[in-house]
């Protein structure tokens, strides 16, 4: 029996056998342009073209070969992201090189690239480049919202203008580990620190996300306003020291704030106290924690760049007098 994959409310998914599709129907489940997609299809496609005994329209999509279903899109339109190949090179201090076919366009941070082959050229434009028809006010206001999370207002497009294969190669500003997500796998969108960001493929837009919480804003280490990463291709983030990848299905799980990389979309991000009044004055963990609850993919890093930065600036502070037979003392008669 045929299983049939339909868009279902908030843009998530469900699926059901064929005997009940009808049933879905009369319920109102299922409406003339609810998206569906089943095996032997090559794309979504509305229910009224696929169903049209149903709601008496005209016309099905002819039977394809067979497979997975691909990513939803509205109309059931082909892939909006360029299909990018990379690889990740290093161990600790990880870059990405992304492969790029002739046409094909990749976008990062300004100042994150590498190097790059000879047939790539390179753009520098106001906005991601994932609505090529927006007006000049459209650009403007995108930018604005990069500005906000601290980004630059512009980034660069590199695209491959030559005959063949081509090679650009990205890394962050300081040392750590580069994370593929592929968005067409994590339904379509991913949350995460506002400088997390290091490039993705052309289509992927880049946005912001308002927490919903105010004690998440107020107190959490990702602050009130989180990079919303959007599409169906890949794009790639940089995190601090090592990460790792936890699959939630239910359970709660508490991080220190600066710790978070990012989250899927069936994630619960909040803040909650860190234990009793004792434990959060003197237990070194900060006042609060931040608490991930829910069914998806939470990224964690293990050095977060503001807390390297504070032990190197702190070690610094200290570092005057090191060596003298009176150490930290002498600092009090010095500059």
């Amino acid at each position: 029996m045929k299983t049939w994959h339909y868009g279902s409310g908030g843009g998530g998914q469900a699926q059901t056998d064929e005997e009940n599709l009808s049933e879905l129907v009369e319920a109102g489940a299922i409406k003339p342009a609810t998206m569906m997609w089943t095996a032997g299809m090559a794309n979504w496609q509305p229910a009224s073209q696929v169903l049209p005994e149903l709601f008496k329209g005209e016309g099905a999509p002819p039977p394809l070969p067979a497979g997975g279903p691909p990513p939803m899109g509205g109309g059931g339109s082909a892939r909006r992201s360029h299909e990018i190949d990379y690889e990740i090179i290093g161990e600790s201090i990880q870059m990405v090189e992304i492969e790029l076919d002739p046409g094909e366009t990749v976008i990062a941070e300004a100042g994150a690239m590498n190097y790059m082959e000879e047939g790539i050229a390179f753009e520098t434009k106001m906005g991601d480049g994932s609505e090529p028809d927006q007006g000049f006010m459209g650009k403007l206001l995108s930018a604005g919202k990069r500005a906000i999370t601290g980004e630059s207002l512009f980034m660069t497009h590199f695209t491959n203008r030559g005959s063949g294969k081509k090679h650009v190669t990205f890394a962050a500003p300081y040392p750590g580990t580069v994370v593929p997500v592929n968005l067409a796998e994590t339904g379509g969108q991913l949350l995460c620190q506002k400088d997390a960001f290091l490039c993705a493929a052309m289509g992927t837009q880049v946005g912001i996300a308002f927490n919903q919480r105010l004690g998440s804003g107020l107190f959490g280490g990702e602050g009130f306003i989180l990079q919303k990463l959007s599409g169906d291709g890949m794009a790639f983030v940089h995190a601090g020291g090592t990460v790792v990848r936890k699959e939630l299905k239910g359970e709660k799980l508490m991080v220190d704030t600066g710790c978070l990389v990012g989250f899927t979309q069936g994630v619960n991000y909040n803040i909650e106290r860190a234990g009793n009044l004792k434990s959060m004055v003197f237990g070194g963990e900060g006042l609060f924690l931040a608490t991930l609850q829910g069914h998806g993919t939470v990224w964690l890093q293990s050095m977060p760049f503001a807390r390297l930065a504070q032990r190197i600036t702190g070690m610094y502070a200290h570092s005057k007098g090191e060596g003298s037979v009176i150490g930290g003392l002498g600092n009090l008669f010095g500059d």
